[in-house]
């Protein structure tokens, strides 16, 4: 039986006891979960309650809220649960509240731990007696009951977290009452510490900058202004840029200004104003400029020219009126914003501005169109960086209106004097500020005397032009006879049209072309002999002066001549000598200018062409050879080289060789007289002859049957204007042939004076039989009082007696050419001059067809509208 296991016998714990366990673990853990509650939510709102605090001092920074929230927030996320851990789970077991209960009740905590023992041995009977261990649990649970284990409990701080937490949730409850939007503004800051959002305060400023840009080296202003809602309006601020002395700003209305000195290097700017506390970080930086300028410009539709870029490097433009102008600027910083405007003229306003087109760093306005006058535009601009550029930037426009073209006629004489076979060669050039569309020739005609032709009128276009060509040349060829132009007064002009609709044409200055007959022509020509025997007479006359000073000088000894008086005297006469060269070459040219053009009349009979010749042949000799050898003798005399007879010799052969030089001058005169007598003599063949035609021509306009029909019995003051104005030229010109005719009487007596020759004596006699000027001058009245088939006739038996006496003198000039050779008469010693001049004749007929087709040339290209080429 000693062998046999042993049953082990447990006994559980008194239930009295296990209930007040229980009912001590609830208590206990009911007071600890209900402090670390306690104790989280008053972190909480501690947390709150302090960046609530902060915020309304300073700009309380993320870090520090999210360390706040940290802190608040440990309390409920940390400490509550070590708390718990402590008290409940650490709590949960009979041993554990034992032990908790041992340290208020050592003794009784002791025996309940022995309880605790002894219900978890597993003894048999034979060690220890079940009975006993019941009975010693009993009374342990006995001593429980009376004690009251809730005395054991650890001390609770409910009240006194409850009553904190009933303080912080009162003040928070009152900082919403009083500043609502500060509480929210809290809360959301506290909530989320990282986020940008703003502290509230009771000052509130709008749009406050975190960065800002000012001009470098400039002072600048920093304007801040309260918001609409902002609850505290102090009467001032301050700021301080760096660590320089504090700025102060009085409130203007709602605005504080701040101004600052110029600044070079970037800063930080602190502003409070009320509790408002703000950092600005300050950057100075240069302003934007403008680097380059220019216009696009459109000309109006009529130029038909493209667009133009134009650099406006100047600041003014100038433009023709009508274009349609668009400004470009190019910023050296990336622009924000540009505008224009307003338009001013002579500082007043003509026209509202307004926003510029910005790409980068140019701006570009709207096409602003140009009328009659110019404006100003005013240009202002602001970067990326609110930098506005500098002020007073503006573009001057000026309108330019659209010119009238400029066109001359080079290389033609303002007056010319010319046949119809002659051909005129010259050059139109024309020149405009926008576009020449093509140019060309007009001509006018008049008659010098009445006649019943119609002047000749026309035009022709010699250049067609284009809307980009401001300047336009055309060579021209003009003949008469191509365009069947008969011997009258023309008024000749160059044309230049541009691309201005409804503008009228442009002309040059006038050209008056005399187209003469041959008999004018002639007597034209006699006049300029005359000129020209003047003048070789006049040179005769001063080398007569020199030669008798030269003469005096030979009679001086050898010594005399070599002192220095007399070598003044031989060098005035080498210089005299030049002169008088350089004048005989000029007039030698002169008179085989007028030999050609006499050439070209064959109303100038072969004689007199043969003696001009001979005039001329000797003057060119004279020029050329003789008066030089004069002057360069003369030259030598004055050498210092020379010995006194040397000079002498000189002396003695210039004197020598100067009385040739006087003989052949003086029979070049003789000749150029002959010549002279001879043209003197032709020409008044030629002046009857144009007399003649003249009174034709007055007969002819006053019995023009349309003419006749319209005034005849009216008076003067009872005609229609065109008829009276044409009755008034005709009586003008028949004064003019009466004086004429005068002229002719009078000249006749003198030639005959001089000649004696028979039948100009008859037709003077003739003509102051007649009394031919006192009939004219019958005629002119007879005109003046518009009796016109009176006036008729006697001007047509003028004309038949001033014919009959052309004829007359014409003979005379005939039998004095001579007749043609005869079969037995020896040759004609001027054979080869003859020849010669029927060369030259002919050689000037080639040039006159050559110059003609030039002519035709122009004219058929006119026609076909493409421009001449130089021939």
């Amino acid at each position: 039986m000693a062998n046999e296991p042993q049953t082990p016998v447990e006994i559980p714990m008194p239930e009295s006891l296990r209930r007040q366990l229980d009912q001590f673990r609830r208590r206990l853990w009911r007071n600890k979960i209900a402090e670390a509650l306690l104790a989280g939510l008053f972190g909480l709102v501690a947390s709150f309650l302090v960046v609530f605090a902060l915020d309304r001092v300073w700009q309380t920074p993320g870090p520090v809220r999210l360390g706040i929230l940290i802190g608040g927030t440990s309390l409920a996320a940390v400490f509550a649960p070590l708390w718990l851990h402590r008290w409940v789970w650490k709590h949960r077991r009979e041993n554990q509240l034992a032990s908790l209960i041992a340290k208020k009740y050592p003794g009784l905590g002791d025996r309940l731990l022995g309880v605790v023992e002894l219900q978890g041995q597993h003894e048999n009977a034979d060690t220890l007696s079940p009975r006993l261990r019941a009975a010693a649990m009993e009374r342990v649970a006995e001593e429980a009951e009376r004690r009251k284990l809730d005395g054991a409990l650890p001390s609770s701080r409910n009240r006194t977290w409850g009553l904190a937490v009933f303080s912080v949730i009162a003040l928070a409850a009152g900082g919403f009452m009083l500043a609502p939007k500060a509480g929210w503004s809290s809360l959301k800051r506290w909530l989320l510490p990282l986020s940008s959002s703003p502290r509230y305060t009771f000052t509130s400023l709008e749009n406050v900058p975190a960065e800002l840009t000012v001009p470098q080296g400039e002072a600048f202003r920093v304007s801040l202004r309260l918001a609409e809602d902002s609850e505290w309006t102090p009467d001032d601020g301050s700021a301080r840029y760096g660590r320089q002395d504090p700025v102060a700003a009085l409130r203007e209305e709602k605005t504080y200004h701040f101004d600052f000195p110029a600044q070079q290097d970037p800063g930080l700017l602190k502003v409070e104003i009320g509790d408002a506390k703000h950092s600005i970080k300050v950057t100075p930086t240069l302003r934007p400029a403008i680097r380059k300028v220019f216009a696009n410009v459109s000309y109006p539709d009529y130029l038909q020219l493209p667009g133009r870029e134009l650099d406006l490097g100047s600041g003014v433009l100038t433009a023709v009126q009508g274009s349609k102008v668009s400004i470009t600027t190019d910023a050296t910083r990336e622009l924000k914003s540009a505008k224009y405007g307003p338009l001013t003229r002579e500082r007043a306003a003509i026209g509202e501005g307004g926003a510029m087109t910005v790409t980068g760093t140019s701006a570009q306005t709207p096409p602003l169109e140009i009328a009659a006058e110019g404006f100003t535009v005013p240009i202002s601009w602001t970067d990326v960086l609110g930098l506005d550029g500098q002020d007073g930037f503006e573009v001057r426009i000026d309108a330019l209106p659209d010119e009238a073209p400029g066109i001359y006629i080079q290389g033609l004489a303002r007056q010319h004097v010319m046949l119809p076979e002659e051909t005129v060669d010259f050059q139109v050039l024309s020149e405009d500020d926008f576009g020449i569309r093509r140019i060309g020739l007009e001509w006018r005609g008049e008659f010098t005397r009445a006649t019943d032709e119609t002047p000749a009128s026309g035009e022709m276009k010699l250049v067609d032009g284009g809307p980009s060509s401001d300047r336009l040349s055309g060579d021209a060829a003009f003949s008469p006879a191509t365009h069947g132009i008969v011997p009258q007064k023309l008024t000749l002009r160059a044309w230049s049209e541009d691309y201005l609709p409804g503008r009228p044409r442009s002309y040059s200055e006038p050209v008056t072309l005399f187209v003469l007959t041959l008999d004018e022509h002639a007597q034209m020509l006699k006049t300029q002999f005359d000129r020209a025997i003047g003048e070789l007479e006049d040179l005769a006359r001063r080398e007569r002066d020199l030669f008798e000073e030269n003469q005096r000088l030979e009679k001086l000894d050898d010594a005399k001549l070599q002192e220095d008086a007399a070598k003044k005297r031989l060098e005035s006469q080498q210089e005299g000598e030049r002169q008088q060269t350089e004048r005989m070459k000029d007039l030698a040219e002169k008179m085989e200018k007028l030999f050609k053009d006499s050439a070209r009349n064959d109303s100038i009979d072969k004689e007199t062409m043969k003696k001009m010749a001979d005039a001329m042949q000797s003057m060119k000799e004279l020029s050329d050879k003789d008066m030089p050898e004069v002057e360069k003798k003369l030259g030598e005399a004055q050498d210092q080289k020379n010995s006194q007879e040397k000079a002498k010799e000189d002396v003695e052969k210039a004197v020598e060789k100067q009385k040739d030089v006087l003989k052949k001058m003086q029979d070049a005169v003789d000749k150029a007289n002959d010549a002279n007598e001879r043209f003197e003599a032709s020409t008044f063949v030629n002046r009857l002859k144009k007399a003649a035609s003249e009174e034709t021509g007055i007969a002819t306009t006053v019995i023009d049957p349309t003419f006749y029909e319209r005034t005849a019995g009216q008076r003067l003051n009872e005609m229609d204007p065109s008829d009276s104005g044409k009755l008034m030229d005709t009586v003008r010109q028949q004064s003019n042939t009466t004086s004429d005719v005068r002229w002719i009487q009078e000249d006749l007596g003198h030639f005959h004076a001089r000649t004696n020759k028979e039948p100009y004596r008859k037709v003077l006699d003739a003509m102051m039989e007649s009394r031919i000027d006192m009939q004219l001058e019958d005629i002119r009245r007879l005109l003046e009082a518009n009796q016109g088939s009176l006036a008729w006739e006697g001007a047509s038996k003028a004309a038949t007696k001033l014919t009959e006496w052309a004829k007359l003198l014409e003979g005379e000039k005939d039998e004095q050419g001579g007749g043609g050779e005869g079969s037995g008469s020896p040759p004609d010693p001027d054979e080869d001059f003859e020849f010669m001049l029927r060369v030259m004749k002919m050689i000037q007929q080639e040039q006159d067809i050559r110059a003609r087709t030039r002519s035709l040339e122009t004219l058929r290209r006119s026609y076909e509208g493409t421009p001449p080429t130089k021939p």
